[in-house]
């Protein structure tokens, strides 16, 4: 018997390959939908696993004996949410912006100290980065979650596919983020902290003479001319509240330039760590901050300077790599050639922007935290070298 599938000349052909034909587009999506939730129920429960190991951390990093209190606390604190503000009609947005973000700040800080009263302000700074961290990590595996309970009530398998092509950019952020997590509460430096290291190397070893907004920083003189230098307060992981210091500084002292050192997004392919130099205030969040202090810029007529430094999402929230560390040079160099174009009686401010985890205020502090990303790299090194 000749079996020519698709020919003309075998009935039975023709019956085998519709049976085929049936059964394939039958069953053939159930399979499918059944693999990719099993890849998206997996991906899901590490998510949760991640997300339960970040607090129990936190609850270890109040007290290695934590009350049954402080757990229920932590959980309940886990599911804290913020509502922005309403902006169809958009004057007056950065001032509602500025109030819900220094509400969100207050609530951190009240619970921390609810949970963790004999902490030193530092620590509590570090614990409600962690905090943050954490919650981060909750909110990605609640998400994850819901679809694929969708998924699962609605066998809807374009959403799965969806889903699952987003997995590895998921898990990426996820893994990334419950690692900073750890390093955040454990007070450690991590990518994003480049910028005030750079300014706690150029303030030296002066004592701080401006304590404003979570934000230090001193008068000091570089390249011959004036120089405010500010950063967030370290060594507990602050960002800083900048907007409204600089414009003070702006508005009572005639300064001339303003540079801002941050961290900044590298695209595939480029290298950490390399340094890029531009105009506009570099500076992440939602821009509150950015706008005041681009307010007072065009108000004043003061030229902006900003020296970034990249990298990926993931080393910015991580332990800081020591590529990223030996940017510091190019951009003092890069400082240094932003201020020639200020007039030697002129003053100019330089604002190392980005999370101060592990970095104080001094020159001091920031070679103590340079040699911290030192270690760091060997071990990480060691390790490495060890599993090959």
């Amino acid at each position: 018997m000749n079996f020519q599938f698709g020919g003309g000349g075998d009935w039975l052909s023709w019956i085998a390959w519709f049976v085929f034909m049936m059964v394939f587009f039958l069953f053939y999506p159930r399979i499918m939908l059944s693999q990719i939730m099993w890849k998206l129920e997996k991906t899901a429960e590490e998510l949760e696993d991640m997300a339960e190991s970040s607090k129990k951390f936190i609850i270890k990093s109040i007290s290695k004996k934590a009350e049954k209190r402080i757990k229920e606390a932590v959980t309940r604190f886990f599911e804290f949410f913020v509502i922005t503000p309403v902006s169809l009609d958009p004057y007056g947005i950065i001032r509602k912006l500025d109030h819900i973000i220094k509400e969100e700040k207050d609530r951190f800080e009240y619970f921390v100290d609810q949970v963790a009263p004999d902490f030193d302000s530092e620590k509590k700074a570090c614990l409600r980065m962690g905090l943050a961290g954490g919650i981060s990590v909750y909110e990605i595996s609640k998400v994850v979650r819901h679809y694929v309970e969708l998924v699962r009530k609605t066998k809807n398998i374009q959403i799965a596919m969806v889903l699952q092509m987003q997995l590895p950019m998921i898990e990426r952020i996820a893994k990334a983020m419950f690692k900073g997590t750890q390093t955040l509460a454990k007070g450690e430096p991590v990518g994003d902290g480049i910028g005030p290291l750079i300014a706690a190397y150029l303030m030296g070893n002066k004592k701080p003479t401006i304590e404003e907004d979570d934000v230090v920083g001193v008068k000091t003189k570089i390249e011959g001319r004036n120089v405010f230098v500010l950063k967030a307060k370290g060594p507990g992981g602050r960002t800083g509240f900048p907007g409204k210091v600089v414009k003070k500084l702006v508005e009572k002292n005639g300064v001339k330039r303003i540079i801002t050192i941050d961290a900044a997004a590298k695209l595939e392919g480029e290298k950490t760590g390399s340094v890029a130099e531009g105009v506009g205030v570099a500076m992440g969040g939602v821009g509150v901050e950015r706008s005041y202090i681009e307010e007072a810029i065009v108000k004043k007529g003061v030229a902006i300077d900003s020296v970034i430094v990249k990298m990926s999402q993931e080393e910015a929230i991580t332990p800081m790599k020591k590529t990223i560390k030996d940017a510091l040079p190019e951009v003092v160099e890069a400082v240094k050639r932003g201020l020639e174009r200020v007039g030697k009686n002129g003053s100019a401010i330089v604002l190392g922007v980005g999370n101060t985890s592990g970095i104080g205020n001094s020159r001091k502090e920031a070679e103590k935290a340079m040699k911290w990303v030192d270690k760091y790299h060997k071990r990480v090194s060691a390790k490495k070298k060890s599993r090959i």
